[in-house]
């Protein structure tokens, strides 16, 4: 695994791989994650997060990008082994998860995917451009969050100190 990473990059490549059809969001942001870190994480891990898109299976309720930004989440702090509700890693895990979320609502309000897209024709121009920056937007967030977690470097502030910036 790479201790040292692009938040841009994952951004941009989860942008990318939602905005070329190869994925939904939840699917772009674990695969993204997955290819930045180099992650021993086996594709299924991708699959998994195929029912989340347009709000959990087409129904419109949570939005799936941070989703997905939770799942990644979940591989990096999460329980393997059942335990207790005081276990560390469910504590650590609820807490990032909950953090997530709430950033994502200070900037949309939400994070029901139907007030989201309200007004907006699901085939338009206008959604997919919503939905690519918000996947784009989480990728970068999850990834704040496990850079800070886990003390790992974001190359994207390498040099900026030395400059002052």
């Amino acid at each position: 695994m790479k201790k040292e990473i692009s938040i841009e990059k994952i951004r941009k490549d989860a942008e990318a791989l939602f905005q070329a059809g190869n994925y939904y969001c939840s699917e772009a942001i674990v695969a993204s994650i997955k290819q930045n870190f180099d992650l021993d994480m086996p594709n299924e891990m991708i699959a998994m997060a195929s029912g989340f898109p347009v709000g959990i299976g087409k129904s419109k309720c949570t939005c799936g990008a941070v989703s997905g930004g939770v799942m990644s989440l979940g591989y990096f702090f999460g329980r393997t082994a059942g335990s207790t509700p005081q276990d560390p890693k469910s504590i650590k895990t609820l807490e990032l998860a909950n953090e997530l979320q709430a950033d994502f609502k200070k900037n949309h309000k939400v994070l029901c995917c139907s007030i989201l897209t309200m007004g907006m024709d699901m085939a338009s121009g206008e959604h997919k451009a919503q939905c690519v920056a918000f996947t784009g937007e989480v990728a970068a967030n999850t990834v704040r969050l496990i850079v800070r977690e886990l003390d790992f470097v974001n190359t994207d502030e390498i040099g900026s100190d030395e400059k002052g910036v």
